[in-house]
């Protein structure tokens, strides 16, 4: 009777299979995303220029303003797929609970002469009371009436910040936020880097928060409510109570990013009522891939940086020398923005991050063809 033995020399057998060349570059791979915090974390101390992206160095305080609101934008796009790419659920009053967040922290500080760290905390809260009674409401219903339900909150809390009731939203103008009730190193074009940081910060919070609640229990229930709300009934357990979660999670989410923009702009504005803003969400969304671990935040910070640059491309003299016939609709930033979101769903169905995944079945596509070929007789 023979005896197995090891091959000398440690030779692996068929127990022990030789690591892939695909194995090893996914283990060499899997801390990218703490290699990438580290980058952008020095992105102020950069003198860098990317000409055509930014204007000037990267660290300039205008560059660092820009991308902070990407990294707030994609943050708010991250907690917004808790709804619509985890959950299903399509709103249109996300902008709501943003607002909370600014105008409540911003107003506390005006009249009743608090400090930002009480008056942020007090909107914090404001945002999740919202989000909870209003989705406590619209969640009754289901579909379109979802949707429509949460579309008349947003309009109607669009309206009362318009009407400025006693003063304290400024209506169509806004109030901007008091400079002595901030902390010093957050006011002025020299604090600005640290604006950056705590807007990363937010982005940083968002995604480990929702990549967290996605892969708990709740998160797969949440899967579940997406593909067959029914059958989640039908195992015993009440769709409700799960999606009022998502829901108070997203707007408490949203709450705080409204007060980190706050910071940023330097006041409170209607524009960040209005459904609108919850459309470019959405925009947002679609574009980077619902559902995704990066992409709503990818079509966040695209989105974004496409709004800011696409009107410097449509009044710059290149375009002024062009014939009317493509000066008049190139000159309009919202033409382009929507030109650019159009061929993006046309060439990248399921969003910008699909992209390396479709490449990479492309080419296995084409390396298998012409293996065949070459196989043929």
């Amino acid at each position: 009777m023979t005896t197995a033995t090891q091959p000398r020399g440690g030779a692996r057998t068929a127990d022990h299979p030789a690591t892939t060349r695909s194995e090893r570059l996914r283990r060499a791979t899997r801390w990218w995303p703490a290699l990438l915090l580290v980058v952008v974390f020095t992105v102020p101390y950069s003198a860098l220029p990317l000409p055509g992206l930014l204007d000037g160095p990267i660290g300039s305080p205008g560059n660092l303003q820009l991308l902070a609101l990407c990294l707030v934008f994609g943050a708010l796009a991250t907690g917004y797929d808790l709804l619509l790419g985890r959950t299903g659920l399509l709103s249109f009053g996300h902008a709501l609970y943003f607002a909370a967040g600014t105008y409540v922290t911003n107003t506390v500080m005006l009249e009743a002469g608090l400090s930002f760290a009480v008056s942020a905390l007090l909107g914090l809260l404001a945002g999740v009371a919202l989000s909870a009674l209003l989705g406590a409401v619209s969640l009754r219903v289901s579909g379109i009436g979802f949707s429509m339900v949460t579309l008349a909150f947003a309009q109607a809390g669009s309206i009362l910040v318009q009407r400025d009731p006693g003063g304290v939203t400024g209506g169509e103008e806004g109030r901007a936020a008091p400079a002595e009730r901030l902390p010093a190193s957050l006011v002025g074009i020299e604090h600005t880097a640290n604006l950056y940081w705590i807007a990363l910060a937010y982005l940083v919070l968002v995604l480990v928060v929702v990549q967290w609640t996605v892969r708990s229990p709740i998160g797969r229930v949440w899967e579940g409510i997406k593909e067959n709300e029914r059958r989640v009934e039908v195992l015993g357990l009440r769709p409700y109570g799960f999606k009022l979660a998502a829901f108070v999670l997203a707007g408490t989410l949203a709450a705080l990013g409204g007060i980190v923009y706050l910071l940023l702009t330097g006041g409170a504005t209607p524009q960040a009522t209005t459904s609108d803003f919850t459309l470019s969400l959405l925009v947002m969304v679609v574009l980077g891939g619902t559902g995704t671990r990066w992409g709503p935040m990818v079509g966040g910070i695209l989105y974004t940086w496409a709004d800011h640059r696409l009107g410097d491309l449509a009044g710059s003299g290149a375009v002024a020398g062009l014939p009317s016939v493509l000066r008049v609709p190139l000159s309009q930033p919202l033409f382009l923005l929507g030109a650019l979101f159009v061929a993006v769903i046309y060439l990248l169905p399921g969003g910008v991050v699909r992209l390396p995944a479709r490449l990479r079945g492309a080419r296995t596509s084409r390396a298998t063809a012409d293996r065949e070929e070459v196989l043929q007789p």
